[in-house]
């Protein structure tokens, strides 16, 4: 079952988000579904607000009225979430939800995915994709966190910065 876990967005009542995905991990506990709805999440970001009393920082909703679910979809888990209180329905066409990519969920970071480099700052890399592929370049600053490297590149005579993602690069 686990290969069927796709990640499906329901859409909520603003500012229900947290009653929503709270009461869908308690209908999964209560129904022991663990197996068929693995993960609830709502994406947060952190925002540094500038207010009279100086810097403040807060989570925010990145997707305010909507809530991500983990789960193997059927008709039980689909009645499940969608009979939640505060739960609209699935983002999808009619009454199909349609699971998020690999590259959406990568891109909303809800699946941290542990990136494993063979290389470091101040190490010689080869690009191996993209507009500069084959160009050769010194690591300047590794950002495992985004997924980004800064390799200086040396063209047209001048040291140029370009940022790129770790799988675009290779140890020589």
């Amino acid at each position: 079952m686990a290969e069927d876990l796709k990640w499906y967005v329901a859409h909520t009542y603003s500012g229900y988000e947290k009653n929503v995905a709270m009461s869908i991990e308690q209908a999964v506990e209560n129904r022991n579904m663990h197996d068929l709805i693995a993960e609830v999440s709502i994406p947060m970001e952190t925002v540094t607000e500038i207010t009279d009393n100086g810097p403040k920082t807060v989570e925010r909703k990145v997707f305010p009225g909507y809530v991500l679910v983990k789960m193997v979809m059927t008709d039980e888990t689909w009645h499940l979430v969608r009979n939640i209180r505060g739960v609209t329905g699935f983002v999808g066409a009619a009454n199909k939800a349609i699971p998020l990519t690999d590259e959406e969920i990568a891109a909303l970071g809800v699946e941290k995915r542990e990136v494993v480099v063979a290389y470091d700052v101040g190490d010689s890399v080869k690009i191996i994709d993209g507009a500069l592929a084959s160009f050769i370049g010194t690591v300047e600053e590794l950002d495992k966190e985004r997924g980004k490297v800064r390799v200086v590149v040396s063209m047209f005579g001048r040291e140029t910065p370009v940022e790129l993602e770790l799988d675009q690069v290779e140890t020589i």
